[in-house]
Parts: C-alpha cells; structure tokens; sequence
C-alpha cells in the first residue's frame, strides 16, 4: 500500500513541470490573449451599439429646439445650452400645456404592478401543481403553454377587444391589467415550475410529517426557498406590462387620462408639431424606470432566470 501512495505521488509531481510548461508554451500564450482580445472587442462593439444610441437620445433631450436647428449635426452641446425644459414639458399636466407624462407613469405603474400580482397569484399555484402534484397530462401542460406563444398576439387582440367591450371593461384599466397577466402567465408557470421541480422533495416531505398542510408546505417552505426565481419572474412581467404598446393602444385608444406611457411616446412620435427634443425626453423617460430597475435587480434576474435550468 505505501509503495503505491508512493509512486502515485511521483506521478503527480511529474506533471507538475508539465503543466507548467504547456502553461509557457508560447502557442498556448498566444491563443489565449487572441481570445482575450477577441472577447473584449466583442463587448466593446456590443455595448457601443447598445450605448450610443441611448446617450445620443440623452443628449438631444437637454438641448433646446433652437440649439438642435442652428447645429443639427453637434452631438455633444455646450454646458451652457443644456435645459431640462424638455422634461418640464413632457411630465407637466395636459391643462398646463404639457404632455401628461407624469400621469402616463402612474398608470403604467399601477398597470405593471397589478399585472404582476396578479399573474404571481395565479402562477405559484399552478407552477407548484405541475412540479410536485402528479396529473394525467402534467407534462405536457407546460408545452401547451408555451405554445400559445406560437400565435402573434393580432390573432387574439380583436376578439380580446371585442368580448372586453360587450362585458365592460375596455377603456379601464383593470382591463388591461387581465389582458396582460393572462399573457404572461404561461411563460411564468413554465419559468417557476423548473425552480420548484429543484427544491428538495424531502424538505417538504418533512413539513408534511410535522402536521403541515400542502398549502402551508408551499407557504412557509417552498415559497421561501424559489424567492429568487419568483422575483425574476416578477420583474419579466414587470418589464413586459410597461413596455406593451398593442393591447394597450386597443383599449384605451379613446380614454386619454388612462394612456400608458408607451401610448404617450406614440401620440409624441405621431405629432408634427412635437419638438425632436421633447420626443427624445418622452423616450427617456420611458425607458429611464426600466434602465434603473433592471440594474439594481440583475444579480436577482439572472440567477432566477437560470436556476434550475439544468432541470428543464
């Protein structure tokens, strides 16, 4: 026995200088900052396309109208003509001579987050049963889920718009906000009954010996232990209810004081008589509250999103 702890151990120092020198080959050296190189102009190329748009858009929103006609082709304005009149305009009441752009984030606001607790709602439940409670058909629920993403969302937006006006509920917004949770709530389900599907089935089996209930298992158990991945999943509905535009333009079209921030860019980019800058302002402020959202819940978004993906 020792001899052999003995000659395993000088194999395994042999390949120490081995390795080392495979680590000095210059080939190997070479390839590697080739890599480096590459990967590092990938990212800067991506985050140019991506960046420079955006601060181009940032950029006219602070300029006046007169600045932007006398130099139109001026990226970068001088200190002294920056204004934030643009943003005035744009977020002051319609009364005042505004676009009512403040009041347009207050309703996608309550849309979005009434949206999200609603989709959640009916989403933890149903994600639960398909993970844990065995059903005729339970794996093939979360397939014909997704595929009602097959179908562009035209296909059922004239029905939708037709039966929400015979019961009442087109033109408000408790409409739209169960247009849009039941538009995400298949890829929710699907989204969070992979995270359950990874959740040790012996901790809620203990639950359920210590006088637990399988409402109080998910409850007090399983709900803890998926937080990340219903968070992510919450902010995916998020995102998608401030930035849908289709629904809501059929809805609330003719109920102006309802309009969503994303019908307030559109009316702004229809009018001839809207200043390029106050448009520009219009689409900062739109995309502004998704930016910071997104930056200060990425960790939490990307480790939901792909939790439990090894399990799909």
């Amino acid at each position: 026995m020792t001899a052999d702890i003995t000659v395993a151990l000088a194999d395994e120092q042999a390949t120490v200088p081995q390795r080392r020198q495979r680590r000095r080959h210059p080939g190997l050296q070479r390839q590697r900052l080739i890599l480096a190189i590459i990967r590092w102009v990938t990212i800067s190329l991506f985050l140019i396309a991506v960046l420079v748009p955006f601060l181009y858009m940032l950029l006219l929103s602070v300029r006046p109208i007169e600045s932007l006609l006398r130099n139109p082709g001026s990226l970068l304005p001088s200190l002294d003509e920056l204004t934030l009149d643009t943003y005035i305009d744009v977020l002051a009441p319609v009364s005042e001579g505004g676009q009512g752009f403040l009041t347009f984030l207050v309703n996608s606001a309550i849309v979005a987050i009434s949206s999200v607790i609603l989709a959640l709602l009916v989403a933890i439940p149903g994600a639960y049963a398909i993970a844990r409670l065995p059903f005729f058909g339970s794996r093939q629920v979360s397939a014909l889920f997704l595929a009602a993403y097959l179908f562009p969302a035209i296909v059922v937006a004239i029905p939708l718009f037709v039966i929400f006006t015979r019961i009442g509920l087109r033109g408000s917004l408790l409409g739209l906000v169960i247009v849009y949770a039941a538009q995400t709530v298949p890829v929710a389900i699907y989204m969070m009954r992979n995270y359950f599907e990874t959740v040790p089935a012996s901790v809620e089996e203990a639950g359920l010996m210590d006088g637990l209930s399988r409402v109080g298992v998910l409850r007090r158990i399983t709900l803890r232990l998926a937080m990340p991945s219903i968070m992510a999943t919450g902010l995916f509905v998020f995102m998608i209810a401030w930035n849908e535009f289709l629904f809501a333009l059929l809805f609330l079209v003719d109920r102006r004081p309802l309009w969503t921030v994303s019908l307030g860019l559109a009316q702004l980019s229809g009018s001839i008589e809207v200043p390029t800058t106050v448009l520009m302002a219009g689409s900062v402020v739109l995309t502004l509250p998704i930016i910071v959202l997104f930056f200060l819940t990425e960790r939490l978004l990307t480790g939901g999103l792909t939790a439990g993906a090894e399990k799909g």
